[in-house]
């Protein structure tokens, strides 16, 4: 049997039983209406309203998954997701991009940025300031995982007409093709609309690098080793920061986030950082078995990191948002019943958090998560991710527009 990458074994080995049983007991609702008005207000947060904003879930090719969003400087949102796609692991994500100029009331029909040969999953976006824009994606090797083995565990999510089309793209597939696709890769935009070249990065992570105050980049991820024939991504690497003086030009590998006894690079992935005031570097990871988020820090700049502790978060992966306010956010997703997306809150830099705040609880199924936040001009908080809002369509990218109780 083909292994399954991780990203499929977090959803389906953790959630399956479950997840069956949610649809046959959960009304399938309509989860993220246009603009919806939520009833919910839980301190320490208040839901202002769940929105949409990109969703085609009748359409053969209408699967989106694991955004981001970023905030221009003239207000406008950024988000792109690994889209256009048929389903969780097919051979045919496109990095698309959907914004807004009105504080994600509305937001444009998705615009394709990448569509590499190969599957291009897990877009990151980060403002570099004015209208420039860094995505960031990593590419995936979607023969690896093919087999027309009656016991092919990606043959049986797929209907039969459709999985032989996948069969018939992936034997045009060569190795030449993919050692010169696979990778962890970003693309700069001077406009927010023309894209750069192709540039690879030595780590990948969804949400992409950081800018420092200084205007470098930290890169925190898992470090992107290749197996021996360089056409697929190794996947036991550790979780490493990287760090760049030159917009990604050149790579500099730092410190390695070690793991506690027990725990082991292979289950560890997709990380996200934040800096704060006080000059740590401040890292939240995905960890598979138990499916959790665990906290590392650093106080010197990436170079060496304390061992990562767990968070008390039962769900991934993570993202970090240190708000105007001082608070340090972390937003992940739930995949457990009652699924959704929930968020961690640190008064005091991450030494003590507020667990298990709820953003919305209504999804169908696990088959969602990958959240990230901005912070508006009002200080209000907008966190995008993916997931289905009704039982049995494809997922869509969604948003939530939330406030911090701060009195």
């Amino acid at each position: 049997m083909q292994p399954q990458p991780h990203w499929f074994r977090g959803i389906f080995a953790m959630t399956l039983g479950m997840a069956g049983a949610a649809l046959s007991q959960n009304k399938p609702t309509a989860a993220a209406a246009p603009n919806q008005e939520a009833p919910m207000s839980n301190s320490p947060v208040s839901i202002i309203r769940h929105g949409i904003v990109c969703s085609l879930p009748q359409e053969k090719f209408g699967y989106f998954g694991w955004p981001s969003v970023t905030r221009q400087d003239d207000g406008t949102l950024c988000a792109v997701a690994s889209g256009l796609r048929f389903q969780h692991v097919c051979p045919w994500g496109r990095t698309t991009i959907c914004k807004s100029r009105d504080n994600g009331k509305t937001w444009t029909y998705p615009q394709v940025v990448n569509n590499t040969p190969l599957d291009d999953r897990d877009a990151g976006i980060v403002s570099l300031g004015g209208q420039r824009l860094l995505v960031t994606w990593f590419t995936s090797n979607t023969s690896h995982y093919f087999s027309r083995d009656p016991n092919n565990w990606l043959k049986k999510s797929f209907p039969p007409d459709d999985f032989e089309a996948m069969g018939k793209l992936l034997d045009t597939w060569t190795d030449e093709m993919r050692a010169k696709w696979i990778g962890s890769w970003f693309r700069i935009s001077e406009d927010g609309e023309y894209w750069g070249d192709f540039q690879r990065a030595p780590v990948n992570t969804p949400h992409g690098p950081i800018v420092l105050a200084d205007n470098s980049w930290l890169y925190l991820g898992k470090r992107w080793d290749l197996n021996d024939k360089k056409t697929m991504h190794a996947g036991g690497g550790p979780i490493q920061a990287a760090s760049s003086d030159d917009e990604g030009k050149t790579w500099r590998l730092l410190g390695e986030i070690p793991l506690p006894e027990g725990m082991v690079n292979q289950h560890a992935h997709e990380p996200h950082v934040a800096a704060l005031p006080d000059g740590r570097l401040f890292a939240a990871v995905r960890y598979e078995k138990p499916f959790q988020v665990l906290f590392s820090e650093s106080s010197d700049g990436g170079a060496t990191w304390s061992v990562a502790r767990p968070s008390g978060a039962m769900g991934s992966p993570p993202h970090l948002l240190l708000h105007s306010s001082g608070a340090l956010i972390c937003v992940y997703g739930y995949r457990m019943q009652p699924f959704g997306q929930r968020a961690l809150i640190s008064r005091d830099l991450g030494k003590t958090w507020l667990q298990d705040i709820v953003l919305r609880d209504d999804a169908p199924d696990g088959d969602l998560g990958y959240p990230c936040s901005v912070e508006l001009a009002d200080k209000s908080i907008l966190t995008v991710y993916y997931q289905k809002c009704r039982a049995g369509e494809k997922c869509s990218i969604l948003y939530t527009l939330w406030k911090l109780n701060l009195d």
